[in-house]
């Protein structure tokens, strides 16, 4: 598929990420022009920093993985990972205040909606799908179009089961064309990432970005 890298975020959340690991995502990312790298916010200004001169996104979670703080830990997180130099954040929304019927949600998103927006960044919430029965991802995706959010995402890749074919599709149906769709979590082939972009993806979040870059080479 050609332009296939704008659609990849190459993600390193791994706990025993050294400053090595970064210097050779970095390297990667440059090489294959990927859309983004996703660092844990502990990176973000050493990655920022080498990717100053490019035109690649620097994106770091929130409330990861299990979207649990208050919102005022969540703004704060936000507003410091702005400041060291993300582009986009990607939080984990509060799945418990969901699962309880709150508003709390919609709420907590449209305050970080505002604080991204008004530094101009780009806000991605995490509704963790695996968790979610059908129905309950149509609302999640109403409630994140409502709060202002520019792209909802499958997955942390932590949960039982990343990203499903039927589930971006399904959000995609939901979505207006505004909002964006992030596929990430078990996504390691160039069949499922070319499949996952078929059923609606704008993103792919995967930490197998060089080998299906590699894949796609040789089928042009």
């Amino acid at each position: 598929m050609k332009n296939l890298n704008r659609f990849l975020e190459q993600t390193i959340l791994n706990p025993l990420t050294t400053d090595q690991d970064i210097d050779r995502m970095v390297s990667e990312a440059k090489k294959y022009q990927f859309r983004g790298v996703c660092v844990s916010p502990f990176w973000v200004k050493k990655t920022k920093r080498e990717l100053m001169d490019t035109d690649i996104q620097v994106v770091t979670v929130v409330g990861f993985p299990l979207g649990f703080q208050m919102t005022e830990t969540k703004v704060f997180e936000t507003e410091q990972a702005i400041k060291n130099g993300a582009d986009e954040i990607d939080v984990v929304w509060s799945l418990t205040s969901f699962k309880s019927g709150m508003n709390w949600p919609k709420i907590e998103l449209a305050k970080l909606s505002q604080v991204c927006h008004d530094q101009e960044k780009l806000l991605k919430v995490i509704i963790e799908t695996a968790y979610l029965e059908e129905k309950e991802i149509i609302q999640a995706c109403e409630i994140c179009s409502d709060a202002g959010v520019d792209f909802v995402k499958t997955s942390t890749g932590l949960g039982p089961e990343g990203a499903r074919i039927d589930h971006v599709r399904l959000m995609r149906k939901t979505l207006p064309s505004q909002v964006g769709i992030k596929a990430s979590g078990g996504i390691k082939t160039l069949a499922q990432t070319l499949d996952l972009i078929k059923a609606g993806a704008d993103i792919i979040g995967t930490s197998s970005g060089v080998a299906i870059m590699e894949e796609n080479a040789l089928h042009p």
